[in-house]
C-alpha cells in the first residue's frame, strides 16, 4: 500500500491476521462419525439402529451384535 500523507514517505504495511476459524469448523472435525446398521432377525423381522458412539466399521458392527445378540444378517453404513 502506498500512503499519501505528507511526511511519511515510502510503502506501509499493515499487519495481516488470519481469518479466524468458526466453533462450527472445530466441532465437526472433533465429532465421531455416525453409522446406521441395518439388522435382520433369524425370525426375519428387521430393524434400523443409528450408532453414534463407535470408532469404525468394526466398532459400529460389534456394538450393534452385543446389543441385538443373535442376527441372520447386518448391513452397516456411514451416515451423512
Amino acid at each position: 500500500m502506498h500512503c499519501n500523507k505528507e511526511g511519511i514517505r515510502g510503502k506501509i504495511m499493515q499487519a495481516q491476521r488470519k481469518p479466524r476459524k468458526s466453533s462450527v469448523a472445530r466441532q465437526a472435525a472433533t465429532q465421531r462419525p455416525e453409522y446406521i446398521a441395518a439388522i435382520r432377525y433369524p425370525d426375519g423381522q428387521r430393524d434400523l439402529f443409528h450408532i453414534r458412539n463407535a470408532d469404525s466399521l468394526a466398532d459400529a458392527r460389534d456394538l450393534v451384535i452385543s446389543e441385538v445378540g443373535s442376527v441372520r444378517s447386518v448391513m452397516i453404513a456411514l451416515r451423512h
